[in-house]
């Protein structure tokens, strides 16, 4: 598997794990009644704490720009176009999603901003790259 493919599948384990946080902590999963809420149907769920609101919003970004990444990711390896800069692009939105995720959580709006731009930055790279 090489480099990008190795890329793909670390945020595909990120979202995902992103995606089960915040589930954790929208129904307060480490408490009795949270588990309970947890391994049911989630029906009557209460309104999400500003916290859960913020791991919930960032693990629906995190999914969102998964969906891309993955799309460029995918097909420049189906097309043969994984070059250095296509790796470098795919590194940045990497490692930009790995700092997104915990200043979501913490609530530091305009580094998160700053963040997002950063891994959409990395997009962009990959798309040059393929070009």
């Amino acid at each position: 598997m090489n480099r990008l493919l190795i890329s793909v599948v670390c945020m595909a384990s990120l979202t995902w794990l992103v995606l089960l946080i915040a589930s954790v902590i929208r129904v307060k999963g480490w408490t009795s009644r949270g588990l309970l809420l947890a391994f049911g149907n989630r029906d009557n769920l209460p309104e999400p704490t500003a916290f859960a609101g913020r791991a919930e919003r960032a693990a629906r970004n995190t999914l969102e720009n998964f969906v891309l990444f993955a799309a460029l990711a995918l097909v420049a390896q189906a097309a043969g176009a994984v070059n250095e800069r296509v790796i470098f692009g795919a590194n940045l939105f990497l490692w930009a999603r790995i700092i997104y995720i915990p200043v979501y959580f913490a609530g530091i709006a305009f580094v998160r901003t700053a963040v997002w731009t950063a891994s959409i930055v990395g997009l962009g790279i990959m798309l040059q790259g393929m070009l």
